[in-house]
């Protein structure tokens, strides 16, 4: 393709600022990008953003309010990635089938892999830093010297709660997709005791991770020193882990939450986190942002972060290249 016109919506840039400029860069390589940037504000169709339509030959529209008129407005078009609204999601099917009757190839773009590796590394160090209470103490030294005062020489785990090192932990995950499995193999290359639950999930995505598959949901709960229910948000995970799966988590375990809290029950699981039953690594919450007085926020027993596990320059990069590459 000699020629390809790009158009981003500033909507999406503010989701992932980094992925525009590094997908006009690869295809530049390649080709001649014409290069169109819509300011937030823009209402604009495609068909009045872009001028020369009859000459556009590729289209990358992500975020652009775009119809059919649009579409049949482009004789010569050729192939299009189309991304409706700031998350670029796929566009209708009357779009797609209209792409098909056009003879226009669509480009089409998964969500699985370029936020993978970032939200499971982040997971890997919520994990440690809930272990070794690494803000609780990093805090603390700023305003007074009780953190330096070790009853035990140089020993500032909470031997209430599952404390000290990865290596010979329980660790039990819900979930083997692209988040779960690397978070599964980082545990297990330090030495962890890897148990996972998914029943969707091939037998090679275990192994590969160097976990032990459970096939009942049940049986992953109650020997868990580390407990991280690592699935999407969709209809059927909704409440997946209810009360009774957070009552069975033994006394002092630690539970992270990387991808979506409505996926437990939160109520059970701020019960007991409050009555220092369990200790909580967590990115996501049942309310964004989660309100100053809320009473999870400032324990001992609680690792909080704002629910930017995701955003990386490798994942916004990754993004970009997972496009470009169906294109160049």
């Amino acid at each position: 393709m000699n020629r390809i016109t790009l158009v981003i919506h500033a909507s999406f840039d503010r989701i992932w600022p980094l992925a525009g400029d590094r997908l006009h860069e690869l295809l530049s390589i390649h080709a001649e990008v014409d290069f169109i940037r819509l300011p937030q504000d823009s209402e604009l169709l495609l068909s009045k953003a872009v001028p020369d339509l009859d000459r556009v030959e590729c289209l990358i529209s992500i975020g652009t309010p775009i119809t059919e008129a649009c579409l049949r407005a482009m004789p010569s078009l050729k192939e299009a990635f189309i991304g409706i609204g700031r998350y670029a999601e796929m566009p209708s099917a009357a779009i797609g089938e209209l792409l098909r009757g056009l003879g226009i190839r669509q480009l089409k773009f998964s969500s699985v892999g370029y936020w993978g590796q970032s939200v499971s590394e982040f997971a890997l160090g919520l994990t440690i830093a809930a272990l070794r209470r690494i803000p609780q103490t990093h805090h603390s030294i700023m305003s007074s010297y009780e953190a330096w005062q070790y009853p035990l020489e140089q020993f500032g785990d909470d031997p209430r709660f599952v404390n000290g090192t990865v290596e010979g932990k329980r660790v039990r995950i819900v979930g083997a997709g692209n988040i779960a499995s690397r978070y599964a193999k980082f545990m297990h290359m330090l030495g962890a005791d890897v148990a996972v639950w998914d029943p969707f999930a091939a037998d090679q995505a275990f192994h590969l991770a160097g976990s032990r598959r459970v096939r009942l949901l049940e049986h992953l709960l109650h020997d868990a020193d580390i407990f991280v229910p690592m699935v999407p948000l969709t209809p059927a995970t909704t409440g997946l882990i209810n009360a009774e799966h957070i009552q069975a988590l033994p006394t002092g375990a630690l539970v992270v939450l990387v991808t979506r809290s409505q996926i437990c029950d939160m109520a059970e699981l701020t019960k007991r986190v409050l009555a220092n039953e369990l200790t909580l690594a967590a990115d996501v919450y049942e309310e964004e942002p989660l309100p100053l007085g809320h009473p999870l926020l400032g324990r001992t027993n609680v690792v909080h972060t704002p629910h930017n596990a995701g955003r990386t320059k490798e994942a916004n990069w990754k993004w970009a290249e997972m496009l470009a590459e169906q294109i160049v």
